[in-house]
């Protein structure tokens, strides 16, 4: 390849290590600061993307969904713990794969030769060249991608996708409903204008997470991709929605399997994700938020509610 991953990059800033804690959670301190990502940054945060990473491995049950030969070069947007981006270099290990994300990455000890990490604002134009991944991935990018900049974000991708090249993206809809319609108010994905005690606590959780996010995120964008990647420039676009249960209540031995892993980080993404924006952005007292959070935690590992 004529161009190498270093090529466009300059030495990481001291300020990206930077970390400032808030209710016991770590958080970097330029993302808060540049309103880029409101998640901990911290052991306990990085554990729950492990495990979000092996409930998608169960789910999808493969890493790479187009049909890739020989790949040259692939592009992981929203690397995180880095992952994905490890599994494609030892999958395809005379392929270079390059990783991105806000957050330095703690690099384990052994790591493929094939694999290179960036920091970048992916909201920013993109340091590369034009037709020159044979793969971009995208995936949980819903919380990180402003909410006025997802048109150019997508447009980026399609620029350095090579002519024949492929992007597969990966989101979650954040639209909690009950499989035997137990939780009928207020279904999360809906904005409520007021909350009353007989709101579900899952709905008081989403409806104000919107809203401590509201004009930075867009959490409506998973169900537009389609149309979005068209108007990009895509061609053949498909799309596929996938329940995930919150907790082990289906009957079929695998959906239950997999409910039963994604317990744990429906556990911790109760808090995670909404710590610092409901009691910084909303002004939220720690005390109501907990509160919110345990009732929410409750419902969503409640078997009866097919949540």
């Amino acid at each position: 390849l004529n161009n190498s991953p270093e090529e466009n990059t300059q030495e990481l800033d001291d300020s990206f290590s930077e970390t400032v804690e808030y209710h016991n959670r770590t958080y970097q301190q330029y993302a808060i600061n540049n309103h880029m990502y409101f998640e901990p940054t911290d052991m306990d945060e990085r554990w729950r993307l492990y495990l979000l990473y092996h409930v998608q491995d169960m789910v999808f049950n493969r890493l790479i969904f187009p049909p890739l030969t020989r790949p040259r070069r692939i592009l992981d947007c929203g690397s995180g713990v880095g992952l994905w981006a490890f599994q494609a270099a030892v999958e395809h290990p005379r392929c270079e794969v390059i990783g991105i994300d806000i957050n330095p990455i703690v690099m384990p000890r052994m790591v493929p030769k094939n694999v290179f990490f960036q920091v970048a604002d992916l909201n920013d134009t993109f340091k590369f060249p034009a037709d020159i991944f044979d793969l971009v991935n995208s995936q949980m990018m819903v919380s990180s991608i402003h909410a006025n900049r997802w048109t150019q974000y997508l447009r980026e991708i399609f620029r350095v996708t090579r002519e024949g090249g492929w992007c597969q993206m990966t989101e979650i809809y954040h639209n909690i409903q009950s499989d035997n319609g137990s939780l009928t108010e207020g279904p999360m994905g809906i904005k409520l204008t007021s909350y009353s005690e007989s709101d579900n606590a899952l709905s008081q959780w989403s409806s104000r997470y919107h809203e401590s996010l509201e004009g930075l995120r867009d959490f409506h964008v998973p169900i537009r991709l389609p149309n979005m990647l068209r108007a990009a420039g895509f061609v053949d676009v498909e799309s596929r929605t996938i329940q995930l249960p919150t907790c082990g209540w289906p009957t079929e031995q695998r959906d239950r399997a997999i409910g039963n892993l994604n317990r744990e980080n429906v556990q911790n993404m109760l808090s995670s994700l909404v710590l610092y924006p409901f009691t910084k952005r909303l002004g939220m007292t720690i005390q109501d938020t907990q509160l919110l959070v345990a009732q929410a935690r409750i419902e969503a590992d409640n078997p009866a509610f097919k949540v």
